[in-house]
């Protein structure tokens, strides 16, 4: 019997998904929907077999969790599509496995996603005249990645800023290592800061996110597992990136927090000082949807004194990044950024704060087409900024 069956029953087709649905939004249709997907996985378990056009509306689907928060049967929508992308994998033609080979030959290593990072410097000197001539995912690559940084070294393990409060890891993750090292340095200063000796081995690896959110379940596991080891010895593993938290507390048994979850579980000591701008939160899909966690970044925000915070306009909407969604859909995901920027924008912020680092080169790069000044900072990095009183 297919697991799925008796989830499938909860589903009751009332529509409170729809608006929530970045793929309904964009497309308005019934099988880009959760509940019209819920009807192929129903149809599937009544013995139709997978077809490469049923597959294509599974593949379509963000993971963003929007609809879980949004349904009233409690529909576990994240469960059935997280059963069903292994099955997708099984029909994908060729050209298709090709580049998601081609994608998590790069991602979850840290080293290859460091050398990857110079032909990034040869593409801005030469400018934008050669991105016509290079495939579409290619230049959603360059086009998403963030200005090329050095590498911030952390120690092994960061001491306590006075009485020593908790002994915690910090994931320092793939994405957010290469890409956002000033995040991973932030997050140290600001656990140290509120009593936490941190704990950041050199020999961690990948969590496991990006496999897990796209149907590599043994793949992910291993990563994870890997995660767990190399952990072993601390009260609880911080993580600064939704996607990786998301992904860590479904498949490994130690206490895994998110950066804001855990701070406001330990209550602050460090003192703040003002920030004085006007910054709007975007929430992190696997933050508020997957996680549940929505008040905590916006109390610890507030808490800063003449730091200002406004809501985005449909901000349960998915900004388009979704792990590698953008990459394999770059079309599609241009649109979703498109919106999301738009939308902040309209609040008339000049800082967006998020969680994410997907997120934050998402609407970085919309906000780029639409040659809009705007700031993004991690929350860890605008903390930072509050208690060392510098600007973020």
């Amino acid at each position: 019997m297919d697991d799925r069956a008796e989830l499938i029953n909860d589903c009751v087709h009332c529509g409170f998904c729809l608006p929530t649905c970045p793929t309904y939004t964009l497309w308005g249709e019934e099988m880009d929907s959760p509940r019209g997907r819920i009807q192929l996985m129903l149809q599937q378990t009544e013995g139709e077999p997978l077809t490469p056009a049923m597959a294509g509306h599974f593949d379509a689907c963000l993971g963003c969790m929007a609809c879980v928060t949004a349904c009233p049967s409690g529909v576990r929508y994240d469960e059935l599509i997280t059963a069903t992308r292994p099955m997708v994998e099984e029909v994908r033609p060729p050209a298709g496995r090709a580049l998601r080979a081609a994608v998590f030959a790069l991602f979850p290593y840290r080293r290859r996603l460091a050398l990857a990072k110079a032909p990034l410097v040869g593409y801005r000197m030469i400018g934008s005249p050669l991105r016509r001539h290079l495939p579409a995912t290619l230049r959603t690559l360059l086009d998403l990645a963030p200005a090329v940084r050095r590498t911030v070294a952390l120690p092994a393990v960061v001491p306590a800023l006075g009485r020593r409060r908790a002994r915690v890891g910090m994931l320092t993750g793939c994405v957010q290592h290469a890409f956002f090292p000033s995040v991973n340095a932030a997050t140290a200063r600001v656990l140290a800061a509120e009593g936490c000796e941190v704990v950041i081995p050199e020999s961690q690896g990948c969590c496991g996110a990006l496999s897990q959110h796209s149907g590599r379940a043994r793949e992910a596991s291993r990563f994870a597992s890997s995660v767990e080891r190399v952990f072993a010895d601390v009260d609880a593993l911080v993580v600064n990136a939704a996607g990786c938290g998301s992904s860590l507390k479904e498949t490994v048994s130690m206490p895994v927090r998110d950066l804001s979850e855990f701070l406001v579980e330990l209550g602050p000591v460090a003192p703040r000082h003002e920030i004085p701008v006007t910054a709007a939160y975007h929430d992190a899909c696997h933050l508020a949807h997957a996680q549940g966690i929505r008040s905590q970044p916006r109390a610890l925000l507030r808490a800063i004194p003449r730091l200002t915070l406004r809501e985005i306009p449909d901000g349960e909407i998915c900004c388009g990044s979704a792990g590698i969604w953008n990459i394999l859909n770059p079309g599609p995901a241009a649109e979703l950024g498109d919106l999301k920027a738009r939308n902040v924008l309209s609040t008339g912020a000049s800082l967006l704060v998020t969680a994410n680092p997907g997120c934050l080169m998402q609407i970085a790069a919309a906000a780029r087409r639409a040659g809009a000044p705007l700031r993004l900072a991690h929350t860890a990095q605008v903390l930072d900024a509050s208690i060392r009183g510098v600007r973020p």
